[in-house]
């Protein structure tokens, strides 16, 4: 462990790998640049609040990891080419269109609620010459084979389950257990959890849905795209492959499969996020029962949303509702009132990057719960210090919790939140300054029923308000 990652943390850092089902010490390939592969979208339509916890998740450890480790190389790519892609293609909007426009929503989604852009994020179609040398590796190792010719199969190829000893090792299932998947195609197979690394061209498919390849016209399957996409942007060999919970079979099984059975020592810890639910059921757009992302947004502050869906463990399900959000921003305003409270008496001091209680949550499998609770604590010793008069001890405080909001990218005066779109506090303190100053006016006529009254009205929103020597200042009750 290098001395920059000691120094964030008095123990090591721990994470959940899938794989073995247990916390394991985390220690880099390299100890100065740590490798991390995240399955980004598949482009087939907006992204859903679901969407947004699983890039939140992630992009809360490369946080972390750069916070301990100084640099880290995240990959997160993007499925633009997929059966669920072409469907939802029309003759107005072919395919790519479709991908490239919902690529965009995609990306300003994440952007809305603070996650960083990764280090590359690859498309698919720009690695399909990567994906056919994948596959060709494979046959010639035994692991694959083309379909027969002739056969309404002719042009696929698929990978072979029985020639991989250790398929099942991901999920912990026995081969002979292994259920195929739900809307697993049967042609052309040997077996029928076998599934497709490349897929021939259909006539009833766009023209230019397809490339060419030594097994005829086609497009490559969903799995082989993040095995080659991977083994390109970070090596045979990487840190950290993340995803979904729901990813875990067949995505990621079939992933460490393939690239294993090509030689390939992938990926060696595996992260999985926990799910958003509507009343315990996965948020799905199969199920219908998903809330778009741009519908939130529009709701709420996009700082409301980015604490709502960080507050969690990240492997926990989150059951979402409009309470959530309601105790997110109650709990930002406690943050943003005592930071702007401590302002008015001058900079933070002695800014402090590290808290040995904060480093141990967040080492201990990113326990952001717990680390909002150290924030949270910071926050009413700093109120009780100022109301006591101890400025002093106020501002030490103050730059502990704006450090230490900044290391999850939720500190609430930071400038990128001073312009989010949708936040009602621009409207808010415009609206209260006015009403301070009748106030005022009130007072400096000596109209004391009027100035009553104002400040009346005022605490009755549930606004306090404070005045000292230079001005009335507002904060949520």
């Amino acid at each position: 462990m290098t001395d920059a990652a000691t120094a964030a943390g008095s123990g090591p850092l721990q994470l959940y790998d899938t794989r073995t089902q247990q916390l394991r010490v985390f220690t880099p390939l390299e100890p100065d640049n740590v490798t991390v592969y995240v399955c980004g979208p598949t482009v087939q339509s907006g992204p859903h609040v679901g969407h947004l916890r699983g890039a939140l998740a992630f992009d809360i450890l490369r946080r972390w990891l750069t916070h301990r480790y100084g640099r880290v190389t995240f990959v997160r790519n993007v499925t633009d080419i997929d059966d669920k892609v072409l469907a939802n293609a029309t003759a107005t909007e072919p395919w790519w269109a479709l991908a490239y426009r919902v690529e965009r929503e995609f990306t300003d989604a994440y952007a809305a609620i603070g996650i960083l852009p990764p280090t590359y994020e690859p498309r698919a179609t720009a690695s399909i010459p990567q994906m056919i040398t994948l596959i060709e590796q494979l046959i010639r190792a035994g692991h694959a084979y083309p379909a027969e010719p002739g056969t309404d199969a002719e042009g696929d190829v698929y990978f072979d389950v029985q020639s991989w000893a250790s398929y099942g090792e991901l999920t912990h299932q026995a081969i002979d257990d292994v259920a195929p998947a739900a809307d697993a195609e049967t042609r052309g197979k040997r077996d029928v959890r076998d599934f497709a690394l490349w897929k021939g061209a259909k006539p009833d498919e766009p023209a230019d849905a397809g490339w060419d390849s030594p097994w005829g016209r086609g497009r490559p399957g969903w799995h082989i795209e993040c095995s080659a996409m991977a083994r390109r942007y970070l090596g045979d060999a990487f840190d950290i492959h993340g995803g979904g919970l729901d990813l875990r079979f067949p995505h990621h099984e079939n992933e460490l499969a393939q690239s294993r059975a090509a030689g390939d020592a992938f990926a060696r810890y595996w992260v999985h996020n926990g799910l958003v639910t509507v009343d315990g059921q996965k948020m799905s757009k199969s199920l219908g029962n998903y809330v778009l992302a741009q519908d939130v947004l529009a709701e709420r502050d996009p700082l409301v949303v980015r604490y709502a869906l960080a507050a969690a463990h990240y492997r926990s399900n989150l059951d979402l509702s409009a309470k959530s959000f309601d105790e997110a921003e109650a709990a930002l305003d406690r943050i943003r009132t005592f930071l702007e409270r401590v302002v008015r008496h001058g900079d933070y001091l002695g800014v402090a990057t590290e808290n040995a209680a904060f480093a141990a949550a967040m080492d201990d499998d990113l326990g952001v719960p717990q680390a909002l609770a150290v924030i949270h604590e910071r926050v009413r010793e700093g109120n009780t210090a100022l109301d006591a008069g101890d400025t002093e001890t106020a501002r030490v405080l103050a730059g502990e919790v704006s450090a230490l909001t900044g290391v999850l990218g939720l500190n609430p005066l930071d400038a990128q939140w001073a312009s989010a779109p949708g936040g009602a506090v621009p409207a808010l303190d415009a609206l209260l300054n006015e009403l301070i100053a009748q106030r005022a006016r009130a007072r400096a006529d000596k109209d004391w029923a009027a100035a009553d009254r104002i400040r009346d009205a005022i605490a009755a929103a549930g606004v306090t308000l404070e005045d000292g020597p230079d001005g009335t200042h507002w904060s949520i009750s």
